[in-house]
């Protein structure tokens, strides 16, 4: 693995992430994988249904008392919402319309991105590319804490209450660790979100919009399918970065267990990502993996050895791309 030492409590390697050579081992050996890539046809559609339901939930919501709003929000329309961002991560490898259509991808990412109540298609696409063109790279992937999450959000409270707060932590930290300048698509992706806000605020009044986003909040925070947040990545078995999980919740989240897969081929949609698996199952099947995403934030909240600090990080000698 190459592992030479640590700074601070992450663990330091020096050298390349795994993904890059093993693409180029199971191309080698199974070359019809390449028939995979390209976009996905159908995933336009279950986009438009659920953004659909969505619009539905703000009027059946807009006449309830406000514990039942929060109720539907987290069990049903917080659901929906981090599934749509999960959605929106495919779409950002220009799945839903191709290569040759990037600007339609990112205006449909934008319609993704409506029930969800606030502005993130496109700030995350300029920094999801980060994260896998450098993978643990040090003021480059935002992905990985700062050192002061690490040092501070180290109890099983502390963790619990970090994992409430994740979806402020993922917004706020490229502000610290690798600021950019906001594009024309960030203002114009607020500009269209906000109108939305605005639009739905005026037909059913603040309950549907503040469901909508307290359950985009509150599903990306402390839930059982925000545990795909910690099983990606968080090194559970020293040496291993990028870990699967190959269960149920698969079905409402476009496959983003399939997490080492994803990492090894990102421009093959999560749709078709469980035959990368089986074309190569010799490459995956010894990999550890993750059964449970509930299981994952039980052992992150109370095993001492995992925490923010438990990534692996290393040193990218590249001009960061603006």
């Amino acid at each position: 693995m190459g592992i030479k030492g640590e700074r601070g409590d992450f663990e330091w390697v020096y050298n390349d992430q795994p993904h890059t050579s093993r693409r180029k081992e199971i191309l080698a050996k199974y070359p019809e994988i390449k028939s995979l890539m390209g976009p996905d046809p159908q995933l336009k559609w279950v986009v438009t249904g659920m953004v659909l339901t969505q619009l539905l939930a703000c009027y059946l919501v807009h006449d309830l008392s406000w514990k039942w709003v929060l109720f539907w929000a987290y069990g049903f329309g917080g659901c929906i919402n981090h599934s749509l961002t999960l959605a929106i991560h495919d779409i950002s490898h220009n799945v839903a319309f191709g290569n040759k259509q990037a600007r339609w991808n990112r205006w449909f990412a934008m319609f993704a991105n409506l029930p969800i109540g606030l502005p993130y298609s496109a700030s995350f696409k300029k920094y999801h590319i980060d994260h896998h063109r450098y993978l643990g790279g040090d003021g480059l992937d935002v992905d990985v804490p700062t050192d002061l999450e690490g040092w501070f959000f180290c109890t099983p409270f502390r963790k619990v209450v970090w994992l409430f707060l994740q979806p402020f932590f993922y917004a706020l930290r490229p502000l610290v660790v690798n600021p950019k300048p906001v594009s024309r698509l960030e203002a114009l992706n607020a500009l269209v979100q906000f109108i939305a806000d605005i639009l739905i605020y005026y037909l059913w009044g603040l309950k549907p919009v503040l469901y909508l986003i307290s359950g985009s909040i509150l599903c990306m925070g402390l839930h059982p399918i925000s545990g795909h947040f910690i099983a990606e990545h968080y090194m559970f078995l020293k040496g291993h970065e990028t870990y699967s999980y190959y269960g149920p919740l698969n079905l409402i989240t476009f496959n983003v267990g399939y997490h080492m897969e994803h990492h090894d081929f990102p421009s093959i949609p999560g749709s078709r990502l469980p035959l990368v698996k089986k074309m190569a199952a010799e490459y995956y099947d010894s990999l550890p993996q993750h059964t449970s995403w509930v299981r994952v934030l039980w052992d992150f909240v109370f095993d001492d050895s995992i925490g923010p600090y438990a990534r692996i990080k290393r040193e990218y000698k590249l001009v960061k791309q603006e």
